[in-house]
Formats: structure tokens, sequence, C-alpha cells
């Protein structure tokens, strides 16, 4: 897969700014060093994509590589100071729910859901990742990088775990797909500067999210390790793990999915 050479007209008629390139080694890099070199020139919703990143940066300080052509790197400039600070931990759940629907609307036939808090699975493994970084300032802005496994071959994944469009015999539609994310996107923001972080959010977010009802491990920034069931999402978005007697929110960490504890 290569960019294609009429770029990506539907994806280019959602955001004001799309800036295709051939490779960088990280699109959120490349982006904020773009946004802190032209500001002005980088409005709400402004884009950076490539099918080559060398060294992406996932959650964790974790390294995202895929071969040349193979993936789609995403970057998005979000202008947040509309947002309400105390909703503005819902902004990476906003980016799940908007590339799960994205990757779902091509992939009828599979089950896709969110994986707290945003990476997107396709029949249980994982096929998005999703990195959202504040830029130093008052406003508080983001910048939101995703990554999709499109063109990558089965042998290439880096992970069991992981899986791609190729690896389950469909082709992506590349605009499509980012044109699709950038909608939900600039939708799901728009309403949070609205109505802030609402129950009618926490529903949508609650029924694509597979992780509730599943018994996971969560390992914690701190290091520690909590073992529990997933019960629901709290009004700031984190995740309400049931450990014992205790319940306890988690706002950050990295999520293994043990067994469903569903009846």
């Amino acid at each position: 897969m290569t960019i294609p050479e009429n770029g990506y007209p539907r994806a280019a008629a959602v955001t004001p700014r799309l800036h295709v390139i051939e490779q960088t080694d990280s699109t959120n890099a490349h982006l904020r060093h773009d946004v802190e070199s032209d500001p002005d020139g980088h409005p709400h919703l402004s884009v950076l994509v490539t099918t080559d990143q060398r060294a992406g940066r996932g959650r964790l300080d974790r390294t995202w590589t895929a071969p040349p052509g193979t993936a789609l790197a995403i970057s998005v400039l979000l202008r947040v100071a509309a947002v309400p600070v105390h909703a503005r931990g819902w902004i990476p759940l906003i980016a799940g729910v908007a590339m799960t629907e994205a990757v779902t609307a091509q992939l009828r036939d599979s089950e896709v859901g969110l994986k707290w808090p945003n990476d997107v699975l396709v029949d249980g493994r994982k096929i998005s990742g999703i990195l959202a970084e504040v830029l130093p300032g008052p406003a508080g802005d983001v910048i939101l990088g995703a990554g999709v496994n499109t063109a990558m071959a089965e042998v290439d994944l880096p992970v069991a775990t992981a899986t791609s469009f190729a690896a389950i015999g469909a082709h992506a539609d590349d605009d499509r797909l980012l044109a699709d994310f950038l909608t939900g996107l600039r939708d799901g923001i728009a309403d949070l500067a609205v109505a802030g972080a609402t129950d009618e959010l926490r529903e949508r977010v609650s029924e694509l999210c597979l992780t509730l009802g599943q018994e996971v491990t969560v390992s914690l920034p701190g290091g520690e390790v909590l073992t529990g069931v997933a019960q629901r999402l709290d009004e700031d978005g984190r995740l309400v793990v049931g450990a014992g007697s205790a319940e306890v929110a988690v706002g950050a960490g990295d999520v293994v999915h043990v067994r469903s504890a569903r009846a």
C-alpha cells in the first residue's frame, strides 16, 4: 500500500489542513514540531498522515513500528480550550469510539469493539491503538495519534494478539477510514465542548466497550497490578474494577482481558 495518487479527498473534506507525508519517525512528534513552528497555520482538526512511520510510540513508552505501506499512521491536533477541563478525560475514549465506528463501517462481518481506554479490537485482536498527548501551554491542546493495521500480512503482525484488514482477508479503503475517523472525532469533541460528559456519552462508550464484564488485569503506572472484574465506566471515563469487596477506579493503565465474567 502506498499513498494514493489522488490523496485522501474524502478526508480532506473533513479537516481544514491535511498534510500527507511519505515517511516520518513519529507522526505525533512531527505534528507537534509543525504546530510549535506555525501555530496559526494549524487550526483545530489539523491532520498529519503517512503509511511509513519508523518510530511511533504507544502507551507506556512502547515503540510502534510497521513495515512501510502496511499501516496508516495518523496524528490530529485538537484545540480543546472550549472543552471543560473536568471532561477532557473523555477525549481518548471519544477517539476510540470514532475509530471503532470507522473500522466497523468496513468490517461488518466481524466483531469490532473498544478495549478500554482506546484500543480497537477485531474478533478479539488489536487492529488499532490510540495515544493522546497534551501540549504545553495553558490551553491544554491535544495531539491524538492513531495507528491502524491495514495491509499488514499475517506474518508481519508484531504479536499474536494483533490483526489487520489484510490478515482477515479484507481490503481497507484508507480514505474512507480516515474520513470516518475524523468525522466521528470532530463531532465527538464538539459535543463534549457543548454538553460536557453526559450520561448519553457514557452509555455510548459503554455499549462499544468490550472490556466491561471481563475479568481483567491492569498494570498501573506505578508498577502495581490490579486484578478483578471490569464493572462500568465512572463519570470521568475511568474504568471501575471490582477487586474482592472493593471497587477501584482506574484512570490509566495497561489492560489485559483474562476472560469474560458475563453470564
